[in-house]
């Protein structure tokens, strides 16, 4: 059996930026769930993104190294890209369909809009594995429903974080996401997935399903700029409306290859 893969940087304008996923198209799902795993594993990337074209929609699969997962947006703009950029795809909109629901994406010039739902973050009591974690008590500290969310005082502190992943993997959560306000854009983030063996994510759209409504609290606004990560970092745009928040971002290619099975 052999495969093709794309490994593309999504949230980036350029290669080396933004956050590296692979992507595999499939004419069916007779790979089974532990090759998907295994495919996911040797990558080691955060995510690598499986879909199947269904004729009015793709069936869409996303994996860490460790485990299959609800929601990802940064492999879902990578799988857009791929469709729209190396496999010719001539509708103006995508759907995918996935664990995480239904999700739209379009593209204008070169950029990639992405509808997700939100995920509205509760208010919590601060919790002693997330001060372990940073080494201090956050501002805020909030519960959504894959992370828990931090929020501290400014992005030269958040720059300045090296969290100790073990307290992070003891959260009953995918993972932790620490924000505060922006230096250069509106909002700042770094996201914590050291449970799914993944260290640090350098951008995270599905984070970002929580953090838009969380940031409108705090802005009173519906539409702001966000950067994400440390030494790789990426950037976004996100607008809110009811319940839902797009996404928008870059996407560039890095490799395309064969997986020989």
């Amino acid at each position: 059996m052999e495969l093709n893969m794309y490994q593309v940087d999504a949230f980036a304008k350029e290669v080396f930026q933004g956050n590296p996923a692979a992507v595999v198209p499939l004419q069916d799902w007779t790979p089974d769930e532990s090759l998907l795993q295994a495919i996911a594993a040797e990558n080691n990337l955060s995510e690598t993104a499986f879909f199947v074209d269904r004729g009015d929609y793709f069936h869409l699969r996303w994996f860490t190294p460790a485990a299959e997962v609800r929601l990802c947006g940064h492999a879902t703009l990578a799988s857009a890209h791929v469709l729209f950029d190396e496999m010719n795809y001539d509708r103006d909109e995508i759907l995918f369909r996935t664990l995480g629901g239904d999700l739209r994406v379009n593209r204008s010039g070169d950029s990639y809009s992405m509808d997700f739902p939100t995920d509205p973050p509760e208010p919590i009591d601060s919790h002693p594995l997330i001060e372990e974690a940073l080494g201090f008590k956050p501002r805020l500290t909030y519960k959504g429903t894959d992370d828990y969310l931090a929020l501290i005082d400014s992005e030269e502190q958040l720059l300045a974080l090296d969290p100790d992943p073990l307290p992070i993997t003891k959260l009953k959560a995918r993972g932790l996401v620490v924000t505060a306000p922006g230096a250069h854009t509106d909002i700042a983030s770094r996201c914590f997935y050291p449970a799914l063996k993944i260290q640090e994510d350098p951008v995270t759209g599905s984070a970002h399903t929580m953090l838009a409504p969380f940031w409108l609290e705090q802005l009173g606004r519906t539409t702001f700029s966000a950067v994400q990560g440390k030494g790789r970092r990426g950037h976004l745009q996100c607008s809110l409306l009811d319940d839902r928040v797009v996404l928008t971002g870059q996407a560039v290619t890095y490799l395309h290859g064969t997986i020989h099975l």
